[in-house]
């Protein structure tokens, strides 16, 4: 018996040159491209927000009310790729700044005005009046003396005083003090008094380097290629798990053990960002040179004990959990109804005597020594700001082209991260039989919001950039205002006037709700974006000809043709 394959249906195309749609198939009309892809990618092209948000705009000094599209601001690509990749170019403008700094970016804070010593004396009076009031129980003297250092707080602050200002009433409970002896089993470090500088040394007179400094964790297992566990049952995902979550704190420390090594205040840009395997690394972009020795020696030495309750073993399973006791105000056992031990009482010196875990590098250290100015300065820079765009699944390689031993490898991952608390805050502490801080009623027992339990994102939960405070003595704020300023002022150098207003405010700002009569849809929003900043760049490429001066090669090249 023969049989007869079916012939391939006919390939659907369109019509050349112009298109009548009412003549076309439906199969022909699929092919034809939407009006919102249309003005997504043009929003694209013009690095427009394609998500953009209808705020409500009210001009205080005309009362005039626009609905303004404004960017989301979004850092994920798969999002809003316009805004992710104008965040990511910010960042790479603050690591730019401050890597290879010449001069001290310290700012000397202001002295004190007489204005301000003035308040500070008369709260200092009222700290003491509010002393004797609670000596003597008078609830109603001490009520009204904190209304009166309320009021002076805020004239403090409006005359310029920033920090923490010093409460009326103590905690109640002193912090838990724990010993700073170092482990027997880690390396001693030198510590030296710290210096009052940022910048690095010169050397030969004129060569000012810094360094690129990349730090992993430890081994959990062997893996593959592509990261997944080769065997996973071998594999140590709770300690993997736990290492991701208390990363950031790890990295603290060795930044303390830096500076008091080396003896001057380092300064860093980093970025944390996964491995193929799941674990969290850091580069690190730090002003002036370290030597590879006193680098690995101090991440050798570098460690973080988390003093928590031990949680190896969960107490509840399944159904079998606490229950919240409104009487008592606590959670308590299901069978005896006893109250869980809160978190003062698991975290006592007296009942924890040993860290539930410590975090340490691994021994892959990486260390270079890069030049400012170069072009190998601006390839590191690209690299440090590579991953920002995407989320921290896809920057471990969980898409589309993961294997299925990759998937699987992440699933047990984010199981273990599912029944690994994430702060003393963390509601899977209920399963461990320890009230968690703030416990209440609306928690529920094993089910934590926090970021660390999300599949996606692996236990990294913190933020994915890490700047020193005096890398650049600027916020991502301020950078903003400096490209904002120096379009206003090549505008005005030019003697360009926009045809629009220019945050000429003062404005007031209000959220707009779905179904406002005055809010128009979303691709209306779009297009008013892409026609704003088409006239933006209009003004700018004629603010750019009117003040560029003509190159005098090209002049003559020009009068010699005609």
């Amino acid at each position: 018996m023969t049989t007869t394959e079916a012939p391939a249906p006919p390939l659907v195309t369109l019509p050349d040159g112009p298109i009548d749609q009412s003549t076309l198939s439906r199969a022909q009309k699929a092919l034809l491209a939407l009006s919102d892809d249309v003005a997504a990618q043009l929003a694209e092209d013009h690095g427009v927000c394609v998500r953009p948000i209808a705020l409500r705009r009210i001009e205080l000094s005309t009362g005039r009310v626009d609905v303004v599209p404004v960017p989301c601001g979004s850092t994920r690509e798969d999002k809003c790729r316009p805004c992710a990749e104008k965040a990511r170019r910010l960042r790479m403008v603050q690591c730019r700044q401050g890597w290879h700094l010449e001069d001290e970016p310290i700012v000397k804070p202001a002295d004190p005005t007489d204005a301000q010593k003035d308040l500070m004396a008369v709260r200092a009076d009222l700290h003491a009046a509010h002393a004797l009031a609670r000596e003597a129980g008078d609830d109603t003297e001490c009520e009204n003396i904190a209304d009166a250092v309320a009021e002076i707080d805020t004239e403090l602050r409006a005359l310029g005083v920033r920090g923490r200002l010093a409460p009326l009433d103590g905690p109640d409970r002193l912090p838990v003090k724990r010993s700073t002896r170092r482990r027997q089993d880690a390396p001693n470090l030198p510590r030296r008094p710290v210096e009052n500088r940022t910048v690095g040394t010169v050397y030969g007179g004129r060569y000012r380097p810094s360094t690129f400094l990349t730090l992993t964790l430890d081994s959990y297992g062997r893996v593959d290629k592509n990261g997944a566990a080769l065997d996973p049952d071998r594999y140590d995902y709770r300690r993997a798990a736990r290492d991701a979550i208390h990363f950031p704190k790890l990295l603290d420390r060795f930044w303390q053990n830096t500076r008091r090594c080396v003896g001057w205040d380092v300064q860093y840009f980093g970025s944390v960002e996964p491995q193929r395997r799941g674990a969290p690394h850091f580069h690190a972009a730090i002003r002036g040179t370290i030597s590879r020795a006193e680098l690995r020696m101090i991440a050798a030495a570098t460690y973080h004990q988390v003093w928590w309750p031990p949680h190896d073993h969960q107490t509840y399973t399944g159904d079998h959990v606490p229950r919240w006791d409104a009487l008592a105000s606590a959670w308590i056992d299901p069978d005896t109804r006893v109250p869980l031990p809160t978190w003062d009482e698991a975290t006592d010196p007296d009942a924890l005597d040993a860290p539930a875990h410590t975090v340490t590098f691994g021994e892959q250290v990486h260390v270079k020594g890069i030049l400012g100015g170069t072009e190998e300065a601006g390839r590191h820079i690209g690299y440090l700001t590579k991953y920002l765009t995407k989320s921290v699944g896809q920057a471990a390689g969980l898409d589309d082209t993961a294997t299925t031993r990759q998937r699987a490898h992440a699933r047990r991952l984010a199981a273990e991260l599912a029944v690994t608390p994430c702060s003393p805050r963390c509601p899977i502490w209920l399963l461990f039989g320890v009230q968690p801080k703030g416990s209440r009623s609306s928690m529920v027992p094993g089910v934590c919001k926090g970021k660390a339990h999300r599949p996606e994102h692996l236990g990294i939960a913190g933020r994915r950039v890490l700047v020193s405070r005096k890398w650049s003595n600027k916020s991502l704020a301020d950078h903003r205002a400096e490209r904002s300023t120096f379009v206003r002022q090549l505008l005005a150098r030019a003697g360009v006037q926009p045809a629009y207003a220019v945050d000429d405010g003062p404005f007031e700002w209000e959220t707009t709700k779905a179904g406002d009569p005055d809010v128009p849809p979303r691709p209306v929003l779009l297009l008013h974006a892409i026609h704003q900043r088409q006239r933006w760049r209009a003004d700018y490429d004629a603010a750019v000809l009117a003040t560029t001066e003509p190159d005098p090669d090209c002049l003559a090249t020009e009068s010699e043709a005609a």
